[in-house]
């Protein structure tokens, strides 16, 4: 008999139902086999209506990914580009612009969050912007700073001592 290679959530599955049939109760059995009792509750109908090997199926590969390698090293590159050399009126890539590119350039369409996933399997983080005035004077802002700042602070009273 050739025995297949199951994998970590199988294996759970597997483990969880042997325990619910030896009457354990399903908070024990999450316990057990890690994972929160709402699964446990789960899989015990599947478990109950469709039988062990419906359980042991139960989950597959999930869907097939719609950006390849290729494509995820080709919007790496991009990313690492300029905005505006994709069209966009600022040097800034937003989720959204980055949905956008995904969106035109391999024609798969992502939510906000799964994009969030995609920039972080590709290595990049948040990176906020300093907001500061490009118009923004520092020789003024200094002077302020010790100038006009002083002169409007609040002096303590001699009350209080």
């Amino acid at each position: 008999m050739i025995r297949a290679r199951l994998d970590d959530a199988t294996r759970r599955r597997i483990r969880a139902a042997r325990l619910l049939q030896r009457g354990k109760r399903p908070a024990e059995v999450a316990a057990t086999v890690g994972v929160v009792r709402q699964t446990i509750y789960r899989w015990k109908v599947v478990l109950d209506e469709e039988g062990f090997e419906a359980l042991r199926n139960l989950g597959g590969p999930g869907p097939k990914a719609r950006l390849g390698r290729a494509d995820l090293a080709t919007l790496r590159r991009i990313l690492l580009d300029s905005p505006t050399l994709h069209g966009f009126g600022t040097e800034l890539w937003t989720l959204r612009r980055v949905g956008a590119v995904i969106e035109r350039r391999f024609g798969a369409a992502y939510g906000t969050t799964q994009v969030w996933r995609i920039l972080g399997a590709l290595g990049f983080s948040v990176q906020k912007p300093e907001k500061r005035a490009i118009e923004r004077d520092e020789d003024a802002v200094k002077r302020w700073k010790s100038q006009t700042w002083p002169a409007l602070k609040k002096k303590p009273s001699r009350k209080g001592a």
